[in-house]
């Protein structure tokens, strides 16, 4: 007997799951942080550098809900940016309390380079599955995320 089929079939099957997507989450983090940090830098600075290579000039808010992360953390990283010449923080000229965080020439630099490399490397990886598979696991992916998000369960 499977140690987890005591608990019923489906919780084998969903712990089977979530075990399966953790090392498979681990191994693909853990690859692309390697590639990140050969680029000189941190997985949650190249976040930002994407967003804002990508959507453009935005506050440390907007930031922190795309990134999923306090504004603490936020500010922190942000720092380390503008301390070394990849980002700004500029007052916004319509909302004197808004403050946009934008890449500067530099940033802009770094980010046309790296980017397409990560892009490719991250094709790389996923080449495992076909086209199609990896429609569909992001499509399973999306519904398991919103569902959760949604749901109130019971920690008991």
């Amino acid at each position: 007997m499977k140690t987890t089929e005591q608990y019923g079939h489906r919780a084998d099957v969903a712990l089977s799951t979530w075990v399966k997507l953790a090392r498979a989450f681990s191994v693909f983090s853990r690859r692309t942080d390697d590639q990140i940090r050969s680029f000189g830098l941190t997985q949650a600075q190249f976040g930002v550098l994407e967003i804002l290579g990508h959507k453009g000039s935005m506050t440390l808010g907007a930031l922190c809900e795309k990134r999923l992360v306090s504004g603490g953390n936020m500010t922190v990283v942000v720092d380390h940016l503008e301390r070394d010449g990849l980002v700004q923080r500029r007052r916004s000229t319509t909302d004197r309390r808004s403050i946009q965080v934008h890449l500067t020439a530099k940033g802009e630099a770094l980010f046309a380079r790296v980017f397409p490399l990560h892009a490719r490397y991250v094709a790389d990886l996923a080449s495992v599955l076909s086209e199609k598979e990896l429609l569909h696991l992001g499509s399973l992916l999306k519904k398991l995320g919103t569902g959760m998000a949604s749901r109130q369960v019971a920690m008991e």
